[in-house]
């Protein structure tokens, strides 16, 4: 890939080489090892653990050595997701960039700047020696995206330090002093493969080109799950008619509104026409519900191939109903923090695994561990009486804001010195590896900040430029002015 030209120079150079690199989430391999050789190649100390999280330690500038030393910490790891329609292989394909205007995207795939940009500010301040800043820890971490599994595995080795900034936030100019916990709810539903026959037909619903994006950051943009819209038409059809479900999907990762789902189903040929018009019935009410935030939105149902056995009635009903009553959205917003949600779930995918059961993926958030513990039983509790045996993993603790941080205000004093304006204080319902880190080390001082993206998490994603080299200046301000030890 060429050099984006684009500024800041240095940074933008290294987020084009990590857009070359594979590193999905649980593939990280290749990302870790460039890491630890760019570490090496500095001449800087350089530690790998096992899991293959990173740090590289760059000494204090002369003049500063007396400074607190400051973590920087961002995840090497990617959300990887397409159109449909785009041939990609996240394992060995470099992303494609595009320039529109203020904004860097990809070509149809997920860009990565969530979190590469992080990981390309941080090596741009490791090979910079023109800087003036303390003692800087770079630590790059793995899995943020599917489980925090890295930041769960961290030695306290790797977080020797006094200040911990964390650098994967998404709205420049704001500055972030807390953020939600979360868990993850595995409904598998068993079922039974039941021979059908007689004068069926088959149709295939699909629902497809929603907006998505990220179950934290966007959960309270007013946007439509595909999952729960695809099972609210499959409900009334299996309510009025004779109805045979042969296959289900829709969704693919547990910390992102699903942008499509499709069913394949079997009804009477008698039938045919009442569903369709149904189902145009039921497109329009739903392209109105959602005409602010779903312009795009498009429902398609069309004849298949004849598929002649059905999940049985039982494991179908019993999906269905759970599908259509288990929470999604909203739970709750803070009692403390004005605009900010509490609590929220999101029905993130369900999967036909083939090996006759379905698995369906939830992800519950809360600041407050009782109402995520508590909305995570809701649901929880929607699926078992649905017949489905529940897992429940992925326990992340939240990040409690500290209003008397000292680190906040000093990124709020060098913000202004810089642009005028005042910074944002805020908290986001978005999870962060900092509730974890702040579990294995009380004594940080922490704050998050970036550049402004937006559609994170899905094939919309696009980085703002302008906002990147503010972000960039910013970062570079408040490491010269860091407080002393």
């Amino acid at each position: 890939m060429e050099k984006l030209n684009l500024e800041p120079k240095n940074l933008f150079d290294f987020f084009a080489q990590i857009c070359e690199i594979p590193h999905g989430s649980k593939h990280e391999e290749k990302i870790s090892l460039f890491l630890q050789n760019f570490g090496k190649e500095l001449g800087l100390e350089t530690i790998a653990d096992e899991m293959g999280n990173v740090l590289i330690k760059k000494p204090a500038t002369p003049g500063y050595e007396n400074c607190k030393t400051v973590i920087l910490q961002s995840h090497m790891d990617m959300v990887c997701d397409k159109r449909k329609d785009v041939e990609h292989d996240f394992t060995k394909d470099p992303i494609r960039t595009v320039v529109d205007g203020e904004w860097l995207m990809a070509q149809g795939t997920t860009l990565g700047a969530d979190n590469g940009v992080g990981v390309a500010a941080a090596m741009a301040v490791l090979a910079d020696n023109t800087l003036k800043h303390g003692p800087v820890n770079c630590l790059f971490t793995v899995d943020e995206e599917t489980g925090l599994t890295g930041a769960q595995a961290l030695s306290g080795e790797m977080l020797q330090g006094d200040i911990l900034i964390n650098l994967d936030s998404e709205d420049e100019g704001e500055i972030f002093i807390g953020c939600a916990g979360g868990v993850c709810n595995y409904a598998n539903f068993r079922y039974f493969w039941t021979p059908i026959s007689g004068d069926l037909f088959f149709m295939k619903a699909e629902i497809s080109r929603l907006t998505g994006g990220h179950s934290g950051d966007d959960i309270n943009k007013g946007r439509a799950n595909a999952n729960k819209l695809l099972n609210r038409f499959l409900c009334h059809v299996a309510n009025k008619y004779e109805f045979y479900l042969c296959d289900i999907d829709g969704g693919s990762l547990h910390n992102a509104i699903p942008r499509e789902a499709s069913a394949v189903f079997a009804v009477p040929s008698s039938e045919k026409e009442n569903v369709r018009v149904d189902f145009n019935v039921f497109a329009a009410e739903v392209q109105e519900e959602y005409s602010a935030t779903e312009p795009d939105m498009q429902l398609r149902l069309q004849s298949t191939d004849p598929i002649y056995r059905s999940f049985d009635t039982e494991s179908t009903m019993g999906l269905l109903k759970s599908v259509h009553a288990v929470f999604n959205g909203v739970f709750a917003m803070s009692q403390d923090v004005p605009g900010l949600v509490e609590t929220s779930s999101n029905l993130a995918s369900i999967r036909n695994n083939g090996d006759n059961t379905i698995t369906i993926t939830t992800s519950q958030r809360s600041s407050i561990e009782s109402a995520r513990d508590n909305v995570s039983d809701s649901v929880r509790a929607a699926f078992e009486l649905g017949g489905a045996t529940v897992t429940t993993k992925g326990h992340y603790p939240g990040w409690k804001p500290n209003m008397n941080s000292q680190i906040m205000k000093v990124a709020c004093e060098q913000y202004t010195k810089l642009f005028g304006g005042e910074a944002k204080i805020k908290a986001i319902h978005a999870g962060l590896e900092c509730g974890l880190f702040l579990e294995k080390a009380p004594h940080l001082d922490m704050i998050s900040f970036g550049p402004t993206m937006r559609g994170v998490h899905s094939p919309d994603e696009k980085l703002n430029i302008p906002s990147t080299e503010r972000f960039w200046k910013h970062l570079v301000a408040i490491l010269e002015n860091i407080l002393q030890a």
